[in-house]
């Protein structure tokens, strides 16, 4: 029975060491952090299950237990979710860069250049907050001056000028109806 306890101190333990290495080497791995994400978990399953299949289905039994309870936990208590998962960190605000957290997360400029780069950004000043998220992505809102034109705001601005929009047609049927309304035993009339 002390498979069991080891079982639970293992978990936990793995947690901490996998929070230790942080977000970037969780996110984007690269060939050297999946070996060792790989050794660790061999690792903290290999004293538990060196004997007994019966043993190891329980040990897997009781990670998959554990980590179920773990996400209900942190559903229900938010000071759970802070400690296991974390919270979102700023690394641009208000187009100026935060290198007191790009240290903190062992995150160089290069490194978040390539991130804004792949998000289509080209400029911090573009940027209102940039932030890591838990899961190592990339999030961020753009300042009031970058923010793209949207179809509302365009015609808002077109109203502006005293431009009226023509009625718009009937909505012709979309592919979601179905879903929408629940199901309908007709078929477009194309299809029949």
């Amino acid at each position: 029975m002390d498979f069991i306890w080891q079982s639970f101190l293992l978990i936990f333990i793995g947690i901490l060491l996998l929070r230790i290495s942080g977000r970037k080497s969780i996110s984007q791995m690269t060939l050297a952090t999946t070996v060792v994400m790989i050794s660790i978990g061999t690792i903290i399953v290999q004293p538990i299950i060196e004997t007994s299949v019966i043993r190891t289905i329980i040990a897997a039994s009781i990670f998959v237990s554990v980590l179920i309870m773990l996400e209900y936990f942190q559903l229900k208590f938010n000071f759970l979710e802070n400690m296991l998962t974390g919270k979102s960190i700023v690394v641009i605000e208000n187009g100026q860069l935060n290198e007191k957290n790009l240290k903190r997360l062992r995150l160089t400029v290069d490194q978040l250049e390539k991130r804004l780069r792949q998000a289509g950004i080209s400029n911090f000043a573009d940027l209102k907050t940039g932030t890591i998220e838990t899961n190592g992505q990339l999030g961020y809102e753009f300042s009031k001056e970058a923010k793209p034109l949207t179809v509302r705001d365009f015609k808002k601005l077109m109203q502006a000028y005293g431009y009226t929009f023509p009625k718009q047609e009937a909505e012709k049927p979309n592919i979601f109806t179905e879903v929408n309304n629940g199901h309908s035993n007709s078929n477009p009339e194309q299809l029949q």
